[in-house]
């Protein structure tokens, strides 16, 4: 009797510690921290930004215990497939090109994008719907065609490997001359110094630079979605592979981060945090 007295208080210890492993999963999660509002650092060196204090919430809810590292913006899906880290929250928008490489869950923000010139620029004046998505393509084409002949002669700043440089290099917008910088910080700095003549990034990246330097940057033409920008941001995560236990751990990781969106999103968490970082709710 004592034997299996024993042997039943083995198996519910044993229970509880698998229990209480799954719940105490650690997952490492990497971020650029160099693109603010989304991501950034402050004067002591420390990780802050929106999705820093989403992937808090996220984790919470998750149960996860979570350490978030710091990687370079171009370096970042290779560093993913080699599991330097378990998931990527660093403005990283869904795109059928990412798709092939990696997953994402589903989207917890919108990031449209939108050109910055400096105030007195000649190209302030610019005349173009508000708002355009790229995934309609004949409503675009006008609005397109005008941009090609605004920016055409013009040095336009972007990001590496990003969305925004993609949709230049596409010919959208005619053979503009493209200047490619490592972080969005040097392209600000380099639009606010006058050596380039516009800039494409996330509307919210000019907007935050320009409160927070007081530099007079000012958005101009379209704001632009769909197509080549996107379908929302979303957590970068690892193809899972079920055949194997590392893989069957990143399946588990994207559904985990699935569950734990849609409950933020439910108790507007996504949403307070969206409007004390960008000032508007960018949830979607």
């Amino acid at each position: 009797m004592k034997d299996l007295k024993r042997i039943f208080i083995s198996l519910v210890t044993i229970f509880f510690l698998l229990v209480g492993n799954a719940y105490s999963d650690k997952i490492k999660i990497g971020t650029e921290g160099a693109y603010p509002p989304w991501n950034a650092k402050d004067a002591s060196g420390n990780l802050i930004g929106f999705e820093v204090d989403l992937a808090k919430e996220l984790c919470a809810i998750m149960k996860h215990e979570c350490t978030i590292v710091e990687q370079d913006w171009d370096g970042m899906i290779p560093a993913l497939l080699m599991r330097k880290f378990d998931a990527i929250m660093a403005g990283m928008s869904i795109t059928d090109e990412r798709l092939k490489t990696i997953n994402f869950s589903q989207g917890y923000a919108d990031e449209v994008a939108s050109l910055a010139v400096m105030k007195g620029s000649s190209l302030e004046s610019l005349n173009t719907p508000k708002a355009i998505n790229l995934s309609k393509k004949g409503a675009a084409k006008g609005t397109l065609k005008t941009l090609a002949d605004a920016l055409a002669g013009k040095t336009v700043g972007v990001q590496t490997a990003t969305i925004h440089q993609n949709f230049l290099e596409s010919g959208d917008v005619g053979k503009v001359k493209i200047r490619t910088y490592k972080t969005q910080d040097e392209v600000n700095l380099d639009l606010a110094s006058g050596r380039i003549d516009a800039a494409l990034a996330a509307a919210v990246a000019f907007t935050d630079y320009a409160a927070k330097s007081g530099k007079p940057i000012v958005l101009v033409g379209p704001t632009f979605s769909g197509g080549a920008f996107g379908n929302g941001v979303g957590v970068g995560i690892r193809k899972g592979d079920n055949s194997t236990t590392v893989g069957k751990r990143d399946t588990k990781i994207l559904k985990d981060f699935n569950s734990a969106i849609n409950t933020a999103r439910f108790k507007g968490i996504i949403s307070k945090l969206a409007i004390k970082h960008f000032g508007f709710d960018a949830s979607m």
